[in-house]
């Protein structure tokens, strides 16, 4: 447990979103919350006794704003204040929340300290807000060490209860409070009376080494998703969009497709131009096998690789990271078939040769 003594710092991080908003009384209208005032509108806060400074996005963005420089304006301002806080709190929209976490879990190399994402489906200033108890348990989460060590020094999202490996995330809920999931890996923790903390879940770092921050990021990449009668139009358009070279292919259930013959003769000359193609599943839940059946055999031909059990947005953010490192397209491959960062799981009998 934590003391007083200790005096754990936590720096929130106010990039935009639901969470920031507040009814003005006068007007009615949901006006942007200015967090330098959060302690006097929270007065709960202050009974966690945790030394707690806030940063805040001016102006706030909207999550379908968020994008590769907004994730480098978030690991520029973690790196920077790194040996300043025990643990971030990123309050964020939740439209995009899971491509940040995906991105910022690359981005932040031998990242040692807890960044939780967190936000609301309605704005903290309403009466049945989930803002409220996701930014508590949140700043909870990122304040919570062990033997005077982080519990959880990861990249995460905390929602409605549950503390889910960012990487891994999705929403899958535009109404509800529970909006995400984790669909491929348990949860790190669920949050009830008590917090309980599943450690044999949590990634932690075998050697503690300095924070490596990383801005690169190559946005040469697109998301080809198959649907029955898909044209060959539709596919041309995107493999040959100039300068092209990582594509997130979502197929049907364990990583099938249509074998059609112009299908599979452009994704292969895709290849041939040093195009990656991965392979992700439309299904919310399972992994990519291309050897279980025929169709995704021939994918396998064609030079289309695994991208097993990632989520779409996690395989994007990974590709655009390597990419943006100047990597060549085989490197970018042999990086794809490993796990950097606990984002994807690969079975030892689809281990890459």
């Amino acid at each position: 447990m934590n003391t007083l003594q200790e005096k754990v710092s936590i720096l929130l991080i106010y990039t935009g979103g639901t969470i920031g908003m507040i009814e003005n009384s006068e007007t009615g209208v949901l006006e942007s919350f200015n967090f330098e005032h959060l302690k006097d509108n929270m007065p709960e806060l202050k009974k966690l006794g945790y030394i707690i400074d806030s940063l805040q996005f001016d102006p706030p963005m909207d999550s379908s704003e968020m994008g590769p420089e907004s994730w480098k304006k978030l690991v520029r301002i973690i790196s920077e204040n790194y040996q300043r806080y025990d643990g971030f709190v990123i309050l964020h929209g939740t439209d995009t929340m899971s491509f940040t976490a995906s991105a910022l879990s690359f981005m932040l190399e031998n990242l040692s300290k807890p960044v939780i994402l967190t936000g609301s489906q309605l704005p903290i200033g309403m009466l049945r807000t989930d803002g409220k108890e996701n930014l508590i348990t949140a700043i909870e989460i990122a304040a919570a060490k062990e033997n005077g060590m982080p519990v959880v020094p990861e990249v995460c999202i905390f929602f409605e209860n549950s503390l889910l490996r960012g990487n891994r995330t999705r929403k899958i809920n535009a109404d509800n409070f529970n909006a995400f999931r984790s669909y491929n890996y348990p949860a790190l923790a669920h949050a009830g009376i008590y917090i309980k903390y599943d450690t044999t879940q949590i990634y932690h770092p075998v050697l503690r080494k300095p924070l490596k921050a990383h801005y690169l990021l190559d946005r040469n990449i697109a998301i080809l998703k198959l649907f029955p009668g898909i044209s060959q139009q539709v596919v041309e358009s995107i493999l040959n969009i100039p300068g092209l070279k990582g594509v997130v292919m979502e197929t049907f259930g364990s990583g099938n497709a249509p074998s059609y013959e112009w299908l599979l003769k452009m994704l292969k000359e895709a290849v041939g131009r040093g195009i990656v193609i991965v392979n992700v599943s439309q299904c919310i839940a399972g992994s990519v096998e291309m050897l279980r059946y025929e169709t995704g055999h021939k994918l396998l031909e064609a030079g289309v690789i695994s991208g097993y059990d990632s989520t779409t947005e996690s395989a994007v953010a990974k590709l655009m990271f390597l990419f943006g490192h100047g990597l060549s397209p085989e490197e970018v491959i042999e990086h794809m078939n490993c796990s950097l960062i606990g984002e994807i799981t690969i079975p030892e009998n689809f281990q890459h040769k």
